[in-house]
């Protein structure tokens, strides 16, 4: 008899300590290839970290002529496809005078003329071609200003933005609300002033510079020329330097293939806010709804760390058995697609002097998980190991204690 008592108790302690040191693991050990960190903070505290060396950007295209920024800012507005123009001939009884619009494909249609192809061209340019063919059709006399051609509104325009952007593409820029239209409210006018058709909103709208743009070194292709714009003075307010884009351009932001953590904060060339997805089914939570994640706490504005990101999905504070908790953060390198996994202590993180080094900064749809420390996970291990085996193992388990 007590050779058998001995023998279950001996198989019910080799099962407890296995379920105790099973369930004492914690988060997962991530391994990444060498290529995949990007960014300083997510290394090691004693990882040696080399000084990064900013790349040149590539060569532009040889066919292309470069010229200075000051020839692009001087010239007009190219007009371009949903651009409302008015027109008044002198002598005209209403036929020919009113407002036209600019169709998809670039021309302009007035009663009794062939189509205006308006491509590439300003709006003095369309006026002095408008006035050629009305006295070559007869329509008007040969005097000077026989026709006005003013702008009333500038539409949205389609911009190809590649490089060293979180969602590079084609991008719409200047789109207003049909109430904020010139002319809705005010009647006839001349003249419009649409902000939006800018290269610094055209960054935006691709999800704005990454961490390693060279924004001294912007290129903005138009037609066969192309010209390099310094737009680092948008970030501090020293300089401005924006261009106006006219339909066809084409934005080139180049890569340093350098971290630089100046960027990372919202500004008129970056992300106002990011969006990132929290996993917190730690305890006491059994779910994020428990954990209080929502909409508000997974949208951070863009600068956010890990930290602070912690703090947002519950994983920070609490029970002292559940301290020393693990998270980890899911990212991946914008600069070759890899992926990283990066596994932290949060109270390590906490408690140390130099938590700055570690602490990546969020990037959009970068994802956390938190996880239990491992005093809760061998609470739970003894718990299943209590209702797996009932009252009687509990017994064995009490009465061998006691001797």
């Amino acid at each position: 008899m007590d050779d058998s008592i001995c023998r279950a108790r001996a198989i019910l302690g080799t099962i407890l300590l296995g379920l105790i040191l099973t369930g004492c693991a914690s988060a997962p050990t991530p391994d990444n290839r060498a290529e995949a960190r990007w960014m300083p903070q997510q290394e090691e505290l004693e990882t040696a970290r080399e000084q990064c060396v900013p790349g040149r950007p590539a060569q532009m295209d040889p066919a292309l002529d470069h010229v200075p920024a000051t020839d692009l800012r001087r010239e007009g507005d190219m007009l371009g496809p949903g651009d409302r123009l008015r027109i008044q001939v002198v002598g005209d009884d209403g036929r020919l005078s009113r407002a036209y619009v600019i169709d998809d494909y670039d021309r302009l249609e007035l009663p009794g003329l062939a189509p205006l192809d308006t491509r590439g061209k300003t709006l003095r340019q369309v006026e002095t071609t408008l006035a050629e063919r009305l006295v070559e059709a007869g329509l008007v006399r040969p005097l000077p200003r026989v026709v006005d051609v003013s702008l009333m509104e500038s539409a949205g325009l389609s911009v190809p933005v590649s490089g060293a952007v979180f969602q590079a593409g084609t991008v719409r820029i200047g789109e207003r609300a049909r109430e904020t239209l010139v002319g809705q409210r005010e009647g006839p006018a001349s003249g419009d002033a649409n902000s939006e058709r800018s290269v610094a909103a055209a960054i935006r709208a691709a999800g704005g510079a990454r961490p390693d743009a060279d924004l001294t070194r912007i290129r903005v292709v138009r037609g066969q020329r192309w010209t390099e714009l310094d737009l680092s003075g948008l970030l501090d307010g020293t300089r401005l330097g924006d261009v106006r884009l006219s339909p066809g351009d084409r934005v080139i932001v180049p890569s340093t293939a350098c971290f630089d953590e100046r960027l990372v904060r919202p500004s008129p060339l970056t992300p106002p806010g990011i969006r990132v997805y929290l996993s917190n089914l730690s305890r006491p939570a059994a779910s994020n709804a428990n954990s209080a994640i929502g909409k508000e706490s997974s949208s951070l504005p863009y600068g956010t760390r890990l930290l602070q990101g912690l703090a947002s999905a519950n994983c920070i504070g609490g029970s002292a058995m559940n301290a020393h908790r693990q998270a980890v953060l899911i990212s991946a390198n914008p600069l070759n697609g890899r992926s990283v996994v990066i596994q932290r202590d949060i109270e390590g993180m906490l408690e140390h002097a130099q938590r700055d080094r570690i602490n990546p900064y969020l990037m959009p749809n970068d994802a956390i998980a938190c996880y239990d420390s491992r005093a809760m996970n061998a609470r739970d291990a003894i718990a299943l190991f209590g209702e797996a085996l009932g009252s009687a193992a509990t017994a064995i388990l009490i009465d061998d204690l006691a001797q």
